[in-house]
C-alpha cells in the first residue's frame, strides 16, 4: 500500500523520502493512522493532508520508521511541519560541510550545528542525529515549546546525548546570549518565522484550505496550527533574517557557516545587499527542488 506522491521525486538524492509513503510499513509504527487512510484518484492509499491529526500521525510513523525515534508527542498548538522538506535541509548542509572535507561527509559529535528556533517538533536534531550523528544546541523562546522539545529529547537516548536546548530570553536577539564565549559551531540553521502578523497567517491557512477543497468555513481555527513564535514576527521573515544577518557578524569568528531557509525569493536581492554590506567572505544560494515548489537556502560565511 503506498501512497502515488509526486511531489517527493525532485528530493535530495540522499533523502530517505524520495521513495512513495508505505503506508503498509508506517500504519506498523502508529496503527491509529489506519483510520486516516483514504484511496487517491489512482486508488492508492494517501492522507487527508487538511486533517492536522492526521498529518501529526504521519510525521509520528515516518519519524519511528525512518529516525531512529521512539517517543514524540506534539501539542496541538503547535507546529507540525513537513519532513521530506526539513530532511532536505540537512542534507544539503551535509553537502556544504563535504566541501572542506575532502569531498566526504563529516559524521559524529565533532559536528556540531546551532538550530535557531528548535521549536516543540525538534524536527531538525531527529533527522540530524538520524543521519549523520551530528550534535546539536537548539534555541528556543517559547517556554511550553521549550518544555515539549525537552521531553522528545530525554524519552529518545540518541537525542539525550546528543541535543541540548537554550532559552532566548530576549525576542529581540537571535544569536546573543545562545553562542557562549569561546563556543564554535561548523553550521548555524534556522527556518524563520514567515508572516508579519497572525491575521496573515490566518488568512493563508483559509486560502490552502480552500486550495485543499476544504469547506472551512467555521472550521479555520481548529485547523490553525503553529505557536506565534514558529508562524509570524514584527516584520516577517524578511525582518528576521535582516536582523539574523546584522547579528551573524557579531559572531564571525564562531561558525564556519550561517544559514537559513528563505520562503519568498523576492527577499533574495534586499538580503543579498546586507550580506555586502557586512562583508561577508562568501554567499551562497542553494535551491531545493520539492515537487512543483523550489525552496532555497541562504549561506554565508565570514
Amino acid at each position: 500500500m503506498k501512497d502515488s506522491n509526486p511531489t517527493k521525486k525532485k528530493l535530495h538524492p540522499r533523502n530517505k523520502h524520495n521513495k512513495l509513503y508505505d503506508f503498509e510499513k508506517l500504519t506498523h509504527y502508529v496503527p491509529e493512522l489506519t483510520s486516516f487512510l483514504k484511496k487517491n484518484p489512482s486508488g492508492t492509499d494517501t492522507i487527508d493532508f487538511a486533517i492536522p491529526e492526521a498529518v501529526v500521525l504521519l510525521n509520528k510513523a515516518i519519524l519511528m520508521s525512518d529516525y531512529k525515534i521512539t517517543f514524540w508527542e506534539m501539542p496541538k498548538t503547535n507546529l507540525c511541519p513537513p519532513i521530506p522538506g526539513r530532511a532536505d535541509y540537512i542534507h544539503y548542509i551535509a553537502d556544504l560541510l563535504a566541501e572542506t572535507n575532502n569531498n566526504e561527509i563529516p559524521i559524529g559529535k565533532r559536528i556540531k550545528i546551532l538550530d535557531l528556533g528548535i521549536g516543540a517538533n525538534i524536527i531538525y536534531p531527529m533527522i540530524g542525529v538520524a543521519e549523520y550523528g551530528w550534535e546539536f544546541v537548539g534555541s528556543e523562546i517559547d517556554n511550553d515549546s521549550i518544555k515539549t522539545a525537552n521531553l522528545i529529547v530525554m524519552n529518545n537516548l540518541h537525542l539525550k546525548q546528543n541535543v541540548t536546548i537554550r532559552k532566548q530570553e530576549n525576542k529581540r536577539n537571535i544569536l546573543k546570549n545562545i553562542i557562549k564565549e569561546k563556543e564554535y559551531f561548523d553550521v548555524v540553521i534556522c527556518n524563520p518565522p514567515f508572516f508579519n502578523s497572525k491575521e496573515e497567517a490566518l488568512s493563508k491557512t483559509v486560502q490552502k484550505l480552500k486550495n485543499l477543497g476544504k469547506d472551512n468555513s467555521g472550521k479555520t481555527i481548529q485547523n490553525f496550527s503553529g505557536q506565534n513564535n514558529e508562524l509570524w514576527c514584527e516584520g516577517g521573515e524578511k525582518a528576521f533574517i535582516t536582523n539574523y544577518i546584522y547579528e551573524s557578524k557579531h559572531f564571525k569568528s564562531q561558525a564556519i557557516w550561517f544559514t537559513t531557509l528563505v520562503s519568498n525569493k523576492d527577499h533574495l536581492k534586499h538580503l543579498q545587499s546586507i550580506l555586502k554590506k557586512v562583508e561577508t567572505k562568501e554567499t551562497r544560494i542553494i535551491n531545493m527542488e520539492q515537487g512543483n515548489k523550489i525552496a532555497r537556502i541562504l549561506a554565508w560565511k565570514y
